[in-house]
């Protein structure tokens, strides 16, 4: 599996605590921040769970 970079173009303000702990657990806290990280099967469903918050990119 390849490499995914992942950024953060919506707040979390205003969402339910378990997005807020997923965009955490991404590496993610503040606005227009990016990380790049391994594609697995886990990060997947964790992108797909707040997808509307995040642009992503393969690498």
């Amino acid at each position: 599996m390849g490499k995914l970079k992942i950024t953060q173009i919506k707040s979390a303000i205003r969402r339910p605590e378990d997005q807020k702990r997923t965009l955490i657990a991404l590496g993610l806290k503040k606005l227009n921040k990016s990380r790049v990280i391994q594609e697995s099967q886990t990060v997947s469903g964790m992108i797909r769970k707040v997808s509307h918050l995040l642009k992503v990119e393969k690498v």
